[in-house]
């Protein structure tokens, strides 16, 4: 098969033609029609996971077509039309049998422990209870827009930070995760606050949901201007794109009681920031991660994009081709592009 390859962290990216892969007994293999680029892969490709073992082909928020199953799979077929969470629970382990397959201890993640999406086919283990069927409304591409950045800002504005209509919310950073944050929001009669350097992307926020933005580049007291603005700071808080400044930010801007979210991902030099403990003492804030979805809570999300609620084909930037996916991965860090880009496979 054709898939995106590198043998070095921070090595040359390519096209390789590469060995098909074949089912075990519990998995499937799926023909990719669509997979997300995503930050978390440049950041795979960077070194700063230590699960990847190389050679490697990056890629997490797939969507696509059954193609084999093992001899155990009971409940799926060849044909069936199917996206997967990126973090997939081993279904034995005490968080799996307790729900929480997002935090697996033997959890496995394409494009990280395993080879992943940026490819025409990719393995999935732990298959039976890990896939989660499409609607026949949703086409690939949206599929993949959802991939692990719709579903984390879902479970994290929704579980973790068990948002309510008519509070504040502020979300620092608006690429695919803040984006999704800010619909996800919006869609719940929340009051989204975007909070961006770039201005064209506070204003595709606005399109999406965003109540107020704030460009945080002209703003010399950032938190202060968010707890201005919401007359006491906001009820939640999201840092959407994993840096010490946006951390810090995120949580000096909530009220007394509020919840500062993490879900971008820490890593490199932006890991371990320093926090400003003695405001989470003195106003009892919460400090919450949140670690994508089990494939179990998909159904309520999926409803309210069948039902019109929300529209996450909105948040698409571009198409790309898998040929041209391997230039883009080692631009990531430039946020250039605005939305989210697919890597559609044909």
């Amino acid at each position: 098969m054709k898939a995106v390859y590198y043998e070095h962290f921070k090595g040359p990216v390519s096209i390789a033609q590469v060995e098909d892969p074949t089912p075990a007994a519990n998995e499937v293999i799926i023909q990719v029609k669509a997979t997300g680029l995503c930050r978390s892969d440049w950041h795979g490709w960077q070194g700063h996971d230590t699960d990847i073992h190389l050679p490697h082909i990056p890629g997490h928020e797939l969507a696509g077509i059954i193609a084999a199953t093992g001899s155990a799979i009971r409940n799926w077929k060849i044909g069936d039309r199917v996206t997967v969470p990126f973090c997939i629970g081993c279904g034995t382990c005490v968080q799996c049998t307790n729900g929480q397959q997002q935090i697996c201890d033997n959890y496995y993640q394409p494009g990280f422990t395993g080879w992943g999406s940026y490819a025409e086919y990719v393995r999935i283990p732990y298959a039976e209870d890990n896939l989660v069927r499409l609607p026949d409304t949703m086409d690939f591409v949206t599929a993949a827009v959802l991939g692990c950045r719709f579903i984390t800002s879902w479970r994290g504005v929704t579980a973790q930070g068990a948002l309510q209509p008519g509070q504040f919310i502020g979300v620092y950073g608006c690429g695919g995760v803040g984006l999704s944050a800010i619909m996800i929001a919006a869609a719940m009669g929340a009051i989204p606050i975007a909070i961006d350097i770039d201005e064209s992307k506070l204003q595709f926020a606005k399109t999406i949901g965003a109540a107020f933005t704030i460009n945080a580049k002209e703003t010399e007291q950032l938190p202060e201007a968010v707890i201005e603005l919401t007359k006491g700071g906001a009820h939640v808080s999201v840092d959407a794109l994993g840096s010490r400044e946006t951390c810090s930010n995120s949580i000096r801007c909530l009220r007394k009681q509020g919840k500062h979210i993490q879900l971008g991902l820490m890593a490199g030099g932006e890991a371990n920031p320093p926090l400003p403990m003695h405001e989470v003492i003195a106003k009892e804030l919460q400090l919450i991660g949140s670690h994508g979805m089990q494939a179990h809570q998909y159904p309520t999300l999926m409803n309210w994009i069948s039902t019109g609620k929300m529209h996450p084909e909105k948040l698409l930037g571009k198409i790309i081709t898998l040929e041209e996916s391997c230039k883009e991965l080692t631009e990531l860090n430039s946020f250039r592009n605005t939305g989210v880009t697919v890597i559609k496979i044909d």
